[in-house]
């Protein structure tokens, strides 16, 4: 107010808290601005919230009614009780930077006192009273007596009013958001089933944010400086060191890896060369306030094969500690230290509770309205179970056993539904419902009580159970109308009722088991075999069977090679899409590639294409278990005598390395004294597999092939070794021609029908696309 008289074109009122400009715009310019004229009706109705500034009062909506001749800040006034606009404070934009959310409230009587008087002697400004709490912690600056939350305002390209109706549901979702875990809940859409997971996995199986963005968004929410992660590499020695003293790697692994390392840091290829192993990555983040005090620094000691990995599982770490803190406002510094400890995560106290002083009166009130509700006992039992601090019901579980059960790491699929059920079973109000919803067990990615239940049951099963309340903000953020169900909060004991059923289990991908004992990993060793004879045969022309996503056709443009054109082949039409978006990409931006065109076909490699004949070399890797065997029997002879590459790599899991895979080490002679006894013990490794070969058998597959159709074979693998048992991890077959193409053949190329269908076409002369997927 003191610096508007120095300034040009402003004035204000003495006593007044508002600018107006000194003189009117021009006639000319209004006229020719593109403003466009407002065609509102005679009134809005607009949807708002207040919040009273005594915390015993509960938050409650209003409708503010604004005529098309008046002014929308004389209507929040009144609704505030003050006598006009001038009288209306507002705070700064709540939420994402382009919302118009903003808090109204009613400057105090001593700061209008204040302003009638000499502004010249005004130092400062002084307001009587407590902050209004739960205002304040939603915009982080002070907020003095009742509150309107509302999105209204007028922007500068529009006569018109611009609104938009924030309801309690959206106030309570904005003060869950507030929290690591409720912000992971709202992603989910799964409020009374998603939990912040305790561990990052893998991308392939998170579900919701990533904990990056999650880390982002609180500190976004809490008015603090972005977080910033350093990133470095660990060399592979100094990882065999950390991993052999944190026991993530077995005595024989980390030899294994220190093995690699002595002999120049490669993985065996097979045939003499040397593939690139990774390097390890280690990821600090630090958490710091607008003013660039240092709040939480985490160290993490682990190391992680793949930098996304290492910065996922910081900023979890982080958002574990802070999620504990906010689920036990209360807890006492000991213990608060303790946990900080074992997330290798140190903290400024003066700071922290600084930054986070507000929250424990909101949420602590928040909470208080759930407390003294009583579990009934459950009709299938007398008994009830604590599991982590909750109540539960034991569940009644109805539907036969199929056999199919979930374990650790596996992605289950589930239906479920909570109601809110009052004492007695006089009013039941569903809450949440979702008819499809995945997680991955084991992480910690569902409420407790929820994975405790689902572990009992089988694919197919049924449960039901009651479970005490959560705190009450996040059954009213999950609930359409917050208003009913707050009253039943209020007025009568309830609890939540789950009707889950389990629909599907996904059992742990074959990628999930090979990371934990390879690295890089095995998907990665074989593709980079591939590469290496690609590079040594000179080819011109590739073919990749069963290209999927496009992995080793986008791997291949890393190196220089002699290939002119590539083409892939694949059933899935998402896949193709994925692989289509990565190799335009590349294929684009590299001037100097050597490829000169790239084909992607829909269609089945078990029927013949006369578009996929004569290449000089063709790939097939961890494709033909995908397949019924007598199908991967046809491939192989309709690869060899009518497509007929001059050489054809394909490569395949060994069945009898699984053992290790799914036990972590080998099966001894005692725990199963015969051979028999030992396979029936082993799955395949992936729930899509229809058949896994042995060493034998998958040799005498390769050696009648290539006999029957005049090739010779050489037999390989990667991961573990030829020389001792098991084997290779994955079996590798290289089949080389030893006679061209002869005429009958030729003929029936020329005659065939097509069967693949061109849906992606890259040309390097004009850089173009053609096909049903070149737009995405």
């Amino acid at each position: 107010m003191r610096t508007i008289p120095r300034l040009s074109g402003c004035v204000t009122s003495k006593g007044q808290l508002s600018i107006q400009k000194q003189n009117p715009y021009p006639t000319e310019i209004i006229e020719s601005s593109d403003i466009q004229q407002s065609d509102s009706p005679e009134s809005i109705l607009v949807k708002a919230i207040q919040i009273p500034a005594s915390l015993d009062k509960t938050v409650q909506p209003v409708t503010l009614n604004i005529s098309s001749a008046g002014y929308y800040l004389d209507v929040i006034a009144e609704q505030l009780g003050v006598t006009d606009a001038s009288k209306v404070l507002l705070s700064r934009t709540i939420g994402k930077a382009s919302s118009e959310t903003r808090l109204y409230f009613a400057a105090s009587e001593s700061l209008v006192m204040d302003l009638l008087s000499d502004l010249a002697n005004v130092k400062d400004f002084h307001v009587e009273g407590p902050p209004n709490a739960r205002a304040s912690y939603f915009c982080g600056q002070g907020i003095y007596g009742d509150a309107i939350m509302a999105s209204i305002g007028y922007t500068w390209r529009s006569k018109e009013l611009f609104h938009e109706h924030v309801s309690l549901q959206s106030y309570y979702r904005m003060l869950i958001s507030k929290i690591p875990s409720g912000n992971y809940k709202l992603s989910r859409e799964a409020i009374l089933a998603a939990e912040l997971p305790s561990v990052f996995t893998t991308k392939a199986n998170w579900r919701g944010s990533f904990p990056r963005e999650i880390l982002f968004a609180f500190c976004h929410q809490h008015r603090l400086s972005e977080p910033i992660f350093s990133t470095t590499s660990v060399p592979l020695k100094a990882s065999c060191e950390l991993l052999r003293s944190q026991k993530k790697l077995k005595v024989t692994e980390v030899a294994g890896l220190a093995t690699e390392y002595a002999n120049g840091g490669g993985l065996n290829a097979g045939d003499g060369e040397s593939v690139g192993l990774e390097s390890n990555f280690r990821c600090e983040v630090k958490v710091f306030s607008k003013g660039r005090d240092l709040i939480i620094e985490c160290s993490p000691k682990e190391i992680y094969r793949k930098q996304t990995d290492a910065t996922h599982s910081a900023s979890l770490k982080v958002l574990s500690w802070l999620n504990a803190y906010f689920k036990d406002l209360g807890m006492p510094l000991e213990k608060l230290n303790c946990s900080a400890d074992a997330l290798d995560i140190s903290f400024s106290l003066e700071n922290f509770h600084k930054e986070f002083a507000l929250s424990q009166s909101i949420h602590n009130v928040q909470q208080s309205g759930t407390q003294g509700s009583k579990l009934p006992e459950s009709k299938s039992t007398d008994m009830q179970y604590t599991l982590s601090g909750q109540d539960v019901c034991l569940p009644n579980i109805e539907g036969s056993d199929s056999g199919v059960f979930p374990s650790n790491g596996s992605l289950l699929c589930i239906s479920y539904s909570v109601s809110l059920v009052t004492e007695g079973g006089h009013t039941k109000e569903l809450i949440e419902s979702k008819d499809e919803f995945e997680f991955e067990m084991g992480a910690g990615a569902v409420i407790s009580a929820l994975e405790a239940v689902v572990t009992q049951m089988s694919a197919g099963q049924c449960a039901h159970f009651n479970m005490n309340l959560p705190p009450q903000e996040f059954i009213l953020a999950a609930v359409d109308d917050p208003g009913r169900i707050h009253s039943l909060l209020s007025s009568e004991a309830c609890w939540l009722e789950y009707h889950v059923t389990l629909l599907r289990v996904t059992k742990p991908p074959e990628e999930r088991m090979e990371q934990a004992l390879f690295s890089p990993p095995l998907s990665k060793q074989r593709v980079e075999y591939a590469v290496q004879h690609i590079k040594k045969s000179c080819a011109a022309t590739l073919v990749d069977f069963g290209c999927g996503s496009g992995s080793l056709l986008d791997s291949l443009l890393d190196y220089p090679t002699s290939l002119e054109k590539i083409v892939g082949v694949d059933i899935s039409q998402k896949s193709l899409g994925r692989a289509a978006k990565v190799l335009h990409a590349k294929l684009s931006s590299k001037s100097d590639a050597g490829i000169k065109s790239a084909i992607l076909y829909d269609g089945s490699i078990t029927e013949f294409e006369p578009q996929l004949c004569g290449f000089d070399i063709g790939t097939c890797l961890e494709v033909i278990e995908h397949m019924e065997e007598d199908q991967a029997c046809r491939f192989g002879d309709i690869a060899l005598s009518y497509f007929r590459p001059k050489v054809l790599i394909v490569s395949t899991p060994n069945y009898e390395y699984n053992v290790i895979l799914q036990r972590s080490s080998p099966v001894t002679q005692e725990e199963y004294p015969d051979e028999k006894s030992q396979s029936e013990s082993c799955k395949f490794r992936n729930h899509d597999h229809k058949f896994e070969w042995t060493r034998e058998q998958f040799n005498h597959w390769a050696s009648e092939l290539a006999k029957k159709h005049n090739y010779s074979v050489e037999f390989s693998g990667v991961g573990g070794s030829g020389d001792v048992e098991p084997g290779f991890a994955s079996q590798i077959a290289v089949f080389k021609q030893e006679s061209l193409l002869d005429e009958d053949d030729l003929l029936t190329k020329q005659n065939s029908s097509q069967h693949c269908k061109v849906v992606w076409n890259w040309n390097c002369a004009d850089r173009s696309v053609v096909g049903t997927l070149s737009n995405k």
